[in-house]
């Protein structure tokens, strides 16, 4: 791994460990191995490195996701995987953490990979969930566009609270229950397709 690659993985790092406000450019040159001249030669400095990292952040979680919700099979099972995966939760999550760093939030150059990455995971899951609304597995009165934010505000909102309790289990209960809520909409539209015969 050459200097600059060292530079942007130690970035990330620290910056899901504490944050963007919370790294220093001393903390990264430690953390990389790589001395000032060579981080300035890279980088013009912090922020253009914290940019880097972000993007970097963003381009490791969306190609796992991107193949669990795109994969052939059933839209139901996709989104079953997808509300079951295994993660680091009482780090939280790479990328959603991200806004609630203050000098993330307030720069929209700093913001952008952030919410580029959540639209397309929603674009995703959207598109999922109105396959199985074709299909008949849930229910054609559902919005795709709702119940995905729902599903991601489950997450995210997931994390927070396990971080807050620094016990995994509020997450996986709230994913738990997000699963639990898709079986029964999908029961509910069983019922409905029998009724109609």
């Amino acid at each position: 791994m050459d200097s600059r690659e060292r530079l942007i993985q130690a970035t990330s790092d620290l910056m899901w460990e504490r944050g963007y406000a919370a790294t220093s450019p001393r903390e990264i040159r430690e953390r990389s191995g790589v001395g000032q001249g060579s981080m300035y030669h890279h980088f013009a400095g912090k922020r253009e490195l914290a940019l880097a990292a972000l993007e970097r952040n963003c381009a490791d979680l969306l190609p796992a996701t991107e193949a669990l919700l795109t994969e052939s099979g059933d839209p139901l099972d996709k989104l079953e995987g997808y509300l079951s995966r295994q993660h680091q939760v009482l780090k939280g999550c790479k990328v959603g953490r991200m806004t609630q760093d203050p000098l993330v939030a307030s720069d929209p150059t700093l913001l952008a990979p952030v919410r580029d990455a959540f639209a397309t995971i929603h674009d995703r899951l959207a598109v999922v969930i109105t396959e199985a609304i074709a299909l008949g597995e849930l229910s054609a009165d559902l919005n795709p566009d709702e119940l995905a934010s729902m599903i991601t505000a489950t997450i995210q909102g997931g994390y927070v609270l396990a971080i807050a309790a620094q016990d995994p289990r509020p997450f996986d209960e709230a994913r738990a229950g997000a699963r639990h809520l898709l079986r029964a909409v999908a029961l509910g539209a069983a019922q409905d397709r029998k009724e109609q015969k």
